[in-house]
């Protein structure tokens, strides 16, 4: 009863750890990105100053107008990275279990979707799940904390918390079955762990 679990927690380590890598990546270029605006100079000083000569004189309201500029720009950087992140995860497990029926992290550990996920709605139907409880609902909260929603991004992380339990304790009972395993009609199962059958012995005569 342990192994099985251990398995697939391995698994689903080393496929969030993919996971991490990319959302670190991802948060690297859109950091470069955000400071590229500020550290534009001549870019700022042109806006600056169109702002300032079109201001009649209110110079607090064309900085401050500059400021949510720059503000609006970098909180959309960050919401293309996170929308981004999402749908690479989700392609990639929709692309594996599509393709060959595992992950890369099920594949390291000897475990397989059954049955095979031959049509693509229910592998598609099993990674949206799998998204949406590993990154996609966390995605949401944060990119509403950077918009300064904090009361509606702590219910929204709370709810991710819910939905991940939902996707992870049933692999602690006796079916192993998460909730990606359910809307999609699907179990992990261990590749070449079957006993064979014994054919019986023909006597000739």
């Amino acid at each position: 009863m342990f192994m099985p679990k251990l398995r697939r927690a391995t698994a689903w380590v080393v496929d969030f750890a993919l996971v991490v890598a990319l959302a670190s990546v991802l948060a690297v270029l859109t950091f470069h990105r955000v400071s590229a605006l500020v550290t534009d100079v001549p870019e700022l000083a042109t806006r600056g100053g169109f702002d300032l000569l079109t201001s009649r004189g209110d110079v607090l309201d064309a900085s401050q107008d500059l400021g949510l500029s720059l503000w609006n720009k970098s909180v959309l950087y960050v919401e293309q990275a996170f929308g981004l992140l999402v749908l690479t995860v989700f392609l990639y497990q929709w692309a594996c279990l599509a393709l060959g029926g595992r992950t890369l992290g099920k594949a390291l550990v000897g475990l397989k979707v059954t049955p095979n996920l031959p049509r693509r709605v229910r592998a598609a139907r099993r990674a949206a799940v799998t998204t949406a409880a590993d990154v996609a609902v966390y995605a949401v909260a944060c990119v509403l904390l950077v918009e300064g929603q904090v009361v509606l991004s702590v219910l929204v992380w709370a709810v991710a918390v819910v939905l991940f339990l939902l996707n992870a304790l049933p692999v602690l009972s006796p079916g192993r079955r998460s909730l990606a395993d359910r809307v999609a009609g699907t179990a992990v199962t261990g590749i070449g762990l079957s006993r064979p059958v014994a054919t019986p012995l023909v006597r000739t005569s």
